[in-house]
């Protein structure tokens, strides 16, 4: 038995750029196990298997090479673009379901997307998890550039914000985070990392990230949309963005995959983040098919 998919590379305005991604189409009756070895095989960030349920609405899991998790940023406008593509999808918007819930999503041009989601996480955290962390990272205390916060909207990620220099200093983390005994109360799973320098100001932020998540296989990640999600909640929370607004994010340059994520936060009137929403653009790189595992 064959499957059909296709490949597409995200938050990139070229092919060969971006974050890579395999969507396989047909795979509703595969097994957890069969779902995981077809995501060891491609060897990406992640590997999605959607099923439509109509024009505006489709099921989703998303596998990395070592685990299924509930949501992630770059399967989502990959697999919304690529089954309006095929079609599957109408041109307004659409609500993927995932582990993570209801995800919205909104086609803004020929190629972008843009997905919205809510906080779910959201804690300040610092003494003996910031020194192990740091340490991990190979960075000092004196390379942090404001407090560390721990944030996400269905995939939690460690936020540390560094002196610009300390980008090109920083390790791949040696352990993952769930072998950490001090790590915060948080909803979703939290074994990613993303470390950033922040420049301009509220009308105009810039973000360098680099992003870690040896935990589920991915040792560094050219762009990650959830990581993009949850740096809005702490942007806001690290005063940032006090009031919320736009934000555009570099990552995967030192990677050899430069990637583009553009960001938006939404406030209430006591100046919590309420909304999250991520955009870029996808291209297309490959198609074809792919044999089963028994």
């Amino acid at each position: 038995m064959r499957l059909a998919y296709d490949i597409v590379d995200v938050f990139t305005d070229r092919p060969f750029a971006g974050n890579q991604l395999a969507v396989v189409h047909g795979a509703g009756d595969l097994s957890t196990e069969q779902c995981q070895a077809i995501a060891q095989e491609f060897n990406y960030s992640e590997t999605t298997f959607p099923a439509p349920r109509g024009q505006h609405d489709y099921a989703v899991r998303i596998f990395t090479p070592g685990s299924e998790i509930p949501f992630a940023g770059h399967p989502t406008l990959g697999t919304a673009w690529v089954l309006r593509s095929r079609r599957e999808l109408g041109e307004g918007d659409a609500v993927q379901h995932c582990g993570a819930g209801e995800i919205g999503v909104r086609f803004t041009g020929e190629r972008a997307v843009e997905l919205t989601a809510r906080p779910r996480d959201s804690v300040g955290h610092g003494g003996r998890f910031v020194q192990r962390l740091l340490a991990d990272l190979g960075l000092f205390p004196s390379d942090l550039d404001g407090p560390v916060w721990v944030a996400g909207c269905g995939l939690t990620f460690a936020y540390v914000p560094v002196v610009d220099d300390a980008l090109r200093r920083v390790h791949i983390p040696s352990r993952p985070m769930s072998e950490y005994d001090d790590r915060p109360d948080v909803i979703d799973p939290l074994e990613g990392v993303n470390v950033y320098s922040a420049s301009g100001g509220p009308d105009e932020l810039r973000v360098h990230s680099r992003v870690f998540v040896p935990g589920l296989s991915v040792p560094e990640d050219p762009a990650t949309g959830s990581a993009a999600a949850g740096l809005g909640i702490a942007l806001v929370e690290t005063g940032l963005l006090p009031r919320g607004g736009r934000y555009t994010i570099r990552q995967g340059v030192e990677m050899g995959r430069p990637s583009t994520l553009h960001g938006e936060v939404d406030v209430d009137e006591s100046g919590r983040p309420t909304v999250c929403r991520v955009a870029g653009e996808v291209q297309t790189v490959a198609s074809g098919e792919i044999v089963v595992p028994g």
